[in-house]
């Protein structure tokens, strides 16, 4: 593989996981509690807990996606 392939491949990974960011956060701030409904029947939590959680969750995969995603894309953006 090379740097093009290799870039290419980091910036769809960037562009599709950030899509997933952007709609996962949409959806949050949209429509909370038929979030919760679907996901109360699940896993029984307080929806205090379960905001907590759930806002956690979209700042650690905000953080995996620029860590892993983004940077080596920028990485090689500039080597290249």
């Amino acid at each position: 593989m090379n740097i093009q392939e290799l870039t290419a491949f980091f910036m769809w990974c960037t562009v599709i996981n950030g899509s997933l960011l952007v709609l996962w956060s949409l959806l949050a701030a949209v429509a909370p509690g038929t979030i919760y409904r679907l996901h109360s029947k699940w896993f029984p939590l307080p929806k205090e807990t379960f905001t907590v959680l759930f806002y956690a969750f979209i700042g650690v995969f905000k953080m995996f996606v620029i860590v892993f995603n983004a940077v080596p894309f920028l990485a090689l953006l500039i080597i290249r």
